[in-house]
């Protein structure tokens, strides 16, 4: 009898192990967090030319973070989540989410309409500011200095991030042939890897430029006398 007794009480412990376990397995596998799903991708911020997302300090039961992602920004995603009213949430970084619906794959390319829309917005854009005075270190809207130009031109145009000075703007997007020139395209003077000026190309063998302080936003022709280091094709 003793035999037996023992023999039911192991039985009857190892099944509530098993039970145990079991249960603990279910709660975690039910738990909101079991929606955290690893990534490695990268997005760009798709919201308003000029604004930004707001980051949050997680994607559950949100609070705002006192930071924002530039539109055209782009980021990496270490993972994504689904909140309790079934949106997906992007995590950048350690405490730091934003709603999926405000971006796009960075890696996508766009159509070749959806290119030349892009375009022709720049050079339409960039054509706006002839007559604007030149202002070192200024972006816009109402002054200029060379690479602040470019930068506001493509953001607010394009939604596209490319950088606030020309040595940074000339890594920007791919290298092409001066033969080969598309509206939209990027133009760089001086050292092909440090230059000290840039313009926008707009067609018809001219350029959108912020001159200097004596000439301001002003738009001419390519000149052998003053002609390109460099151009760069930053849309597609």
């Amino acid at each position: 009898m003793n035999i037996k007794s023992n023999l039911v009480k192991l039985t009857t412990a190892a099944a509530l192990t098993v039970v145990s376990v079991s249960a603990v397995g279910s709660i975690k596998t039910n738990s909101v967090t079991s929606n955290v799903k690893a990534a490695t991708t990268k997005v760009k911020i798709k919201y308003v030319p000029g604004y930004g997302v707001n980051v949050w300090d997680n994607y559950d039961e949100p609070n705002f973070t006192g930071k924002r992602i530039q539109h055209g920004k782009i980021v990496k995603v270490v993972n994504s989540a689904v909140d309790k009213k079934g949106e997906v949430w992007y995590q950048i970084g350690t405490d730091k989410w934003i709603q999926a619906r405000y971006t796009v794959d960075a890696n996508k390319k766009l159509s070749k309409t959806e290119d030349a829309n892009k375009a022709a917005e720049v050079v339409s854009l960039a054509k706006e500011q002839v007559g604007k005075p030149y202002a070192w270190g200024s972006n816009g809207p109402s002054a200029f200095d060379c690479s602040g130009l470019v930068s506001y031109v493509y953001n607010k145009a394009a939604g596209e991030d490319i950088t606030r000075t020309t040595t940074s703007q000339v890594n920007q997007g791919k290298t092409v042939s001066m033969d080969d020139l598309k509206p939209g395209d990027v133009l760089f003077w001086g050292s092909p890897s440090a230059p000290y000026h840039v313009g926008i190309c707009v067609g018809n063998n001219q350029y959108v430029h912020a001159a200097g302080p004596g000439e301001g936003v002003v738009k001419q022709n390519i000149s052998p006398y003053f002609y390109p280091s460099v151009a760069k094709r930053i849309l597609n």
